[in-house]
């Protein structure tokens, strides 16, 4: 059985990701739920602007 979940390692600047895991405990969000969060609306940003991107 396949795993939908990928896992993915990000390399950040320390300061960012810090300033950026502020954002997301203000959001109500762990760090990886507002990643998740952002990832969806630019997407849906692009397939709107451009076609929706059919993924085998």
């Amino acid at each position: 059985m396949e795993d939908k979940v990928l896992r993915y390692t990000l390399r950040i600047d320390r300061v960012l990701f810090a300033k950026f895991r502020y954002v997301a405990e203000y959001e109500g969000r762990s760090a990886n739920k507002e990643i998740e969060q952002m990832l969806k609306k630019r997407v849906e940003e692009f397939e709107k602007e451009h076609e929706k991107i059919e993924v085998e």
